[in-house]
């Protein structure tokens, strides 16, 4: 019992120490993915047809407040989508 806790130790900090160099891709790699999401959402806002945009509509009181983040990370200081009035 006793080996297999410490085995089991000697794996977690392996696994952690494999991960810890990767935290900030992987950081980097998630907020891509929500910028794609976020687009693929306001792409009927940016000309870009979409056939999902009845769906996502409903997803927009709750996208609000990453659009801003978005829109603040990128520089801009307000929103640059005429319909969405987020600051």
């Amino acid at each position: 019992m006793k080996i297999k806790n410490s085995f089991k130790k000697l794996i977690q900090g392996y696994d952690e120490m494999l991960s810890l160099s990767h935290r900030t891709e992987i950081a980097r790699e998630l907020r891509d993915e929500d910028d794609l999401f976020l687009f693929l959402c306001f792409s009927e806002m940016f000309g870009i047809p979409n056939p999902a945009f009845y769906y996502t509509l409903e997803l927009y009181p709750y996208m609000l407040e990453k659009f801003h983040d978005w829109h603040l990370r990128m520089g801009m200081e307000n929103s640059p989508l005429d319909g969405v009035r987020c600051c």
